[in-house]
């Protein structure tokens, strides 16, 4: 099984260094470290990693915002490390898509449950995602159909069921989805239209 990919982002060189080596002793694979949240989204983008973590508070770029940017890129996960309980930046993070949090200090104990439940929360967060995507295509997919049928019934006379078999049957010759079979029947009828 591959190891998780982790970048680090906190602007303090001593507790970065420590975080690495409780990683690293952990097995986890520490890709990268930085000290800002510009440079970890930077990073991100170019190594994809399996997961951010990152302290909340930084110069420039804070962990909310560059959390906030690799969360809506769809880049990687990201868990946060905090001394700070204040419910304003745990609100602020929760918008930003921030999957877990890391309360300072902590030992290497607590790393990996973090990391699992911030990994799983992400799984969930994409799988929910894809579910709603494949709804909606479904959904369109199925209106798309229904108004070549209509096209089909009035045009040549069909009853419902034979205009539904139609659109199946070109959808097997062509090997096209039904959806674009039926694009294509919208698209030739409305081309068809007189122009006024």
């Amino acid at each position: 099984m591959s190891r998780t990919r982790i970048i680090i982002a906190d602007d303090e060189s001593v507790p970065r260094r420590d975080l690495n080596e409780m990683l690293t002793a952990l097995g986890y694979l520490v890709v990268g470290d930085v000290g800002d949240g510009e440079s970890a989204v930077n990073l991100a983008r170019k190594l994809r990693p399996d997961l951010v973590i990152m302290d909340i508070k930084m110069p420039g770029m804070d962990g909310i915002e560059a959390a906030s940017i690799l969360t809506s890129e769809r880049i990687a996960p990201v868990l946060l490390l905090t001394a700070y309980g204040q419910r304003d930046l745990i609100d602020r993070g929760a918008e930003a898509g921030v999957v877990g949090y890391l309360m300072k200090p902590f030992r290497e104990s607590d790393l990996p449950p973090a990391i699992e439940v911030a990994l799983a929360r992400f799984r969930d967060f994409r799988a929910a995602e894809k579910e709603v995507e494949d709804l909606s295509d479904a959904l369109e997919t199925r209106k798309l159909v229904d108004r070549a049928k209509g096209i089909l019934m009035d045009s040549q006379g069909l009853r419902e069921a034979d205009a539904f078999r139609k659109i199946q049957k070109m959808s097997m010759n062509t090997r096209q989805p039904m959806r674009k079979v039926a694009e294509a029947i919208i698209l030739t009828y409305e081309a068809d239209l007189p122009t006024h």
